[in-house]
């Protein structure tokens, strides 16, 4: 089977499709044959070197798909052969079959494509525990979501407005802009103008929930802005441009770490909590239960997952390079050649 195998780090030339065997499920696993893979940008932060959840190289990266159980190991029904599968794991997602546990392979929502399904699991669960979970995110509030044009933050626009919050983004041009009121955002801003957060300030005063997926200045003027008994939930880091190579970037980094100061956190009456929905892993009764209740609320909403670009599996250098443009809005895929003959069933 052909895989992208991260051996080492660099630029996304770095990153190609190869042959190696055929994985075979071992004892309550199950083998996946892969239609699409989701695209995120903890890989690219892997492919840097910079992710902290990564495994040790070598590895065949990919935190999530879909695809169709095509064969089972011990301890697992053989009625789940021919199933389709949503895939939600650490790595091996950039391959065209995987074998993992059988809990980590959970049922494809049957409204959604192929497609839809592979750009649901990561963006949407992360989206749902920062605002459902632990921000408890309520009807009439105020919420900012910085990097609101991207998959995680399409997901949070679109769960947030209706769970009938007043939902502002931050997005990096007028179409994201537009795209993001359209989704159903109340208004947006761009933060690559000085006096985006004067606009915000002026037009919500003040927030009470923030998703917050940047750092730097960003996560601190978002945190000022915060009202009393806001809460600010913590789900990535774009800002972050780490160069081993470069000891100016070093402090950079270490600058524009997000932070809180637990006298200031008192003072103001704030929270400031952080996700990350990886060590679910290692809780599926937990996991299982977070995704039903979410499969259940964007079927009960009509809300569909946001596919920005699909990019043919060879291409997966390119993918990434697009991601990193900023260019991208919702999620950015990976197909196999046989997954347009899955589109849409």
């Amino acid at each position: 089977m052909k895989a992208i195998i991260l051996k080492k780090t660099g630029k996304p030339h770095v990153l190609a499709p190869e042959t190696v065997p055929d994985p075979a499920p071992a004892a309550g696993e199950v083998l996946v044959e892969m239609a699409y893979a989701g695209i995120n940008y903890a890989e690219i932060l892997s492919r840097k070197g910079l992710y902290g959840w990564a495994i040790k190289r070598p590895y065949i990266l990919g935190m999530e798909g879909s695809g169709v159980i095509s064969a089972v190991g011990d301890g697992v029904d053989s009625n789940r052969v021919g199933e389709k599968v949503v895939v939600g794991t650490q790595y091996g997602c950039y391959a065209e079959k995987i074998a993992l546990p059988a809990e980590r392979a959970i049922p494809a929502v049957d409204h959604f494509s192929m497609a839809e399904n592979a750009a649901f699991v990561v963006n949407y669960m992360t989206a749902w525990i920062s605002l459902n979970q632990m921000a408890k995110l309520q009807k009439g509030e105020t919420l900012l979501i910085t990097a609101a044009a991207g998959g995680v933050g399409t997901a949070a626009v679109q769960i947030a407005s209706k769970m009938g919050a007043k939902v502002y983004g931050l997005a990096g041009s007028q179409e994201k802009i537009d795209f993001l009121k359209e989704l159903g955002a109340t208004d947006a801003f761009n933060y690559r103008e000085s006096d985006c957060f004067e606009k915000l300030k002026a037009a919500t005063g003040g927030l009470d929930v923030v998703l917050e997926m940047v750092g730097g200045d960003v996560f601190k003027q978002a945190y000022a802005m915060l009202n009393p008994f806001g809460r600010l939930t913590l789900a990535g880091f774009a800002s972050l441009d780490l160069k081993k190579w470069n000891p100016f970037s070093w402090w950079k980094t270490w600058r524009d770490i997000p932070r809180a100061n637990f006298s200031d956190l008192a003072h103001k009456s704030v929270a400031v909590m952080a996700s990350h929905i990886g060590y679910l892993l290692d809780d599926p009764e937990r996991m299982m239960a977070i995704y039903n209740d979410l499969a259940a609320f964007v079927t009960r909403h009509k809300i569909r997952p946001i596919i920005g670009k699909t990019f043919p599996f060879d291409a997966v250098a390119d993918a990434h390079t697009f991601i990193e443009s900023r260019k991208s809005i919702g999620k950015v895929l990976l197909a196999h050649d046989s997954a347009e003959s899955r589109k849409g069933t």
